[in-house]
């Protein structure tokens, strides 16, 4: 019998990233004492994602500062790390899965935390040398080498991973374009006022912002020469860095059966349909409470953490459903945004502070309520602001806007009103 087919885990985590990794913390911090396996595509040990395009990216981390835990450590926790492997095919009623090496893996229960993969812009020449995407040290790692020989860099995508890649590309020198499909950045995720600051204070840095722009092609021969839109200008560039969202990765256990479509679905505990399969993270699609209960993907180092803390208890022995405030931030520049809450669907938004003194928060309300802060430079207002999220305080207008008196003062006068 080979040993491969032996090879058996209480609980079989797929994923090496933030949630999995914490799950495997989480369990063995709550003295699970079975036996525990980690499947990671990658060939490295866990490491911290949110760097990769900001410390990781300018040199200011080494990859050593941005591991979640010494390699050592997961050795003496007797937790296996299965490295450079894919998880290819589930088999939920046996309760195995097939990795791409071709090894058989058995489970108890088995945790999803794949995660996604970057989405290829669909275009003529998108897979050109030097065309990149930021989701994996290699990545970051392979346009460092390239540099050197780069002065005129274009960026798909005007999300967070976009304008920290291009933040630190101006530092480092760089001319850099963003190219953004929509009428302004941050669209997806941000009111109108925040996503004008951002616009403003990239092109100050020099950055030559493009909005309402669509690619019709990448240029070149082997190695990328510029993008070309589909007005026909072409955007000279020796690198192209493409941040337009992720695919989760969820293909093996929805061809197991599991329920989802853009991403797996699970439930109050993160279970999913299969019998023993939780998912978690950024592939995980599920009602959050901060969201009016609307289902959703929530693609945040917070969500993975939470979701596999509240995984870990439930299978110790302490049945707990998944509630946690979502929370986020972004470095750019000198400007640290953070932001709690989810702003989606929001019907109204009050500017507190003052954005051309580069200190400001922007609050999101529904019917009344407070359900999320974008906080630049306003740390004391994130902090504090938090309360307003989770009790779904409705302050008005006129005091939240109201800088003279602090966000922990106006909570404790509607809590008690």
């Amino acid at each position: 019998m080979s040993e491969s087919s032996l090879m058996h885990y209480d609980i079989l985590i797929v994923g090496g990233g933030h949630g999995g990794a914490q799950a495997a913390i989480a369990l063995r911090q709550a003295k699970f004492e079975g036996s525990i396996g980690i499947v990671n595509a990658e060939d490295e040990y866990p490491y911290e994602r949110p760097p990769l395009s900001k410390d990781y990216f300018s040199g200011d981390k080494a990859f050593e500062r941005i591991m979640i835990r010494p390699a050592a450590f997961w050795a003496e926790r007797s937790v296996d790390m299965l490295l450079g492997r894919r998880v290819e095919i589930v088999d939920a009623a046996a309760h195995s899965v097939t990795t791409s090496d071709g090894t058989n893996i058995s489970y108890g229960s088995m945790i999803w935390a794949t995660g996604g993969s970057p989405r290829q812009l669909p275009v003529e020449g998108g897979n050109l040398r030097g065309v990149h995407v930021v989701r994996t040290r290699a990545d970051v790692d392979s346009m460092l080498n390239g540099l050197d020989d780069v002065a005129e860099i274009a960026i798909v995508g005007g999300g967070y991973i976009g304008l920290e890649a291009a933040a630190v590309l101006r530092k480092m020198g760089k001319k850099v374009t963003v190219l953004e499909a929509m009428d302004r950045v941050l669209a997806r995720v941000a009111g109108e006022p925040l996503s004008r600051f951002y616009e403003a204070e990239h092109r100050a840095h020099g950055v030559d912002m493009r909005l309402n722009v669509e690619i019709a092609a990448i240029e070149g021969d082997e190695y990328v020469t510029g993008v070309r839109l589909a007005d026909g200008e072409v955007v000279p560039a020796q690198m192209v860095i493409v941040g337009i969202g992720i695919v989760p990765a969820v293909a093996p256990v929805l061809n197991a059966g599991a329920s989802g479509g853009a991403g797996v679905d699970v439930d109050a505990y993160c279970r999913t349909s299969l019998p023993d399969i939780f998912a978690i993270g950024d592939c995980a699609a599920h009602a959050n409470a901060f969201a009016g209960g609307n289902v959703m993907r929530v693609e945040s180092v917070q969500n993975a953490n939470d979701m596999a803390n509240a995984v870990a208890k439930s299978l110790t022995g302490e049945r707990t459903e998944y509630h946690a405030v979502p929370w986020f931030w972004s470095n750019q520049y000198d400007l640290r945004l953070q932001t709690v809450g989810i702003s989606a669907g929001y019907d109204a938004t009050v500017l507190r502070g003052n954005p051309d003194m580069r200190s400001f928060s922007l609050i999101y309300l529904k019917s009344g309520r407070v359900i999320a802060l974008d906080c630049v430079n306003a740390t004391k207002d994130y902090v504090q602001g938090r309360a307003f999220v989770t009790e779904g305080l409705s302050p008005t207008a006129e005091q939240l806007a109201n800088i003279d008196v602090t966000l922990k003062e106006l909570a404790t006068e509607c809590a008690t009103n």
